[in-house]
């Protein structure tokens, strides 16, 4: 490991607004003080003593889409999730320098979400460029696996935003819809191609940008995962 992401996790452990799963066997946070936390159910009360709704933005990398919209929304919360701290420490960082209270992060592995949120805890789920695992499709955060965790932790009605490149995640994501007869709230093929269908896609994450200066097609879809 290099030099500077041995310096990035020393400092990460000392972020306020940060917590990391350290030990997948117990299933418990622990915070900027070393202290071991059980948040599951308790992450307004606890973290951001409000009772404000809780977005997720899942495999979050650097943090520039939940920093973004803790900019744009200031009564809501948002936690970014990844089990990469060399990555969340940017975002972490950028929310202490500019004071954003409704920004958190959390570092751990996303398939054991439901230990680390409660029932209908979160409001909503965004999941931008997440790997698109093209040999490994078990693993893909939009999988019916997945899926059945998020309905869990998703309040009624609570929505998943996913916005990619990848024709390959996008196109397994619309089949799992249907399958699984879920509905669709708002789809576009090519975000820039005519008006955004929400403000929240003007934003460009690092990658995005590298993808549309190779010019992938950006593409989105919002649905509610809970059936009918």
């Amino acid at each position: 490991m290099g030099k500077n992401k041995l310096l990035k996790f020393s400092q990460l452990a000392t972020f306020p607004n940060t917590y990391q799963n350290h030990r997948i066997q117990e299933l418990l946070l622990t915070d900027f003080q070393g202290e071991k936390l059980d948040l599951k159910g308790q992450w307004n009360a606890q973290h951001f003593k409000n009772d404000h709704p809780i977005t997720l933005e899942l495999a979050c990398g650097g943090g520039e889409y939940t920093v973004q919209l803790a900019q744009m929304h200031a009564h809501r919360n948002f936690i970014g999730v990844d089990i990469k701290g060399n990555r969340i420490w940017k975002g972490a960082k950028i929310s202490m320098a500019e004071g954003l209270s409704n920004a958190a992060f959390a570092r751990f592995r996303i398939e054991k979400i439901v230990h680390f949120f409660g029932k209908a805890e979160i409001s909503e789920i965004w999941i931008t460029f997440a790997d698109p695992f093209l040999k490994k499709p078990n693993r893909r955060l939009t999988g019916p696996v997945f899926l059945e965790r998020y309905r869990h932790i998703l309040k009624p009605g609570g929505v998943v935003h996913l916005k990619t490149d990848s024709d390959e995640l996008y196109e397994y994501t619309m089949k799992v819809i249907k399958a699984e007869k879920l509905n669709i709230e708002a789809q576009n093929d090519d975000i820039y191609n005519g008006e955004l269908p929400i403000p929240e896609l003007e934003f460009k994450t690092y990658y995005e940008q590298m993808h549309l200066k190779n010019r992938k097609t950006i593409k989105y879809v919002r649905f509610n995962p809970h059936k009918a």
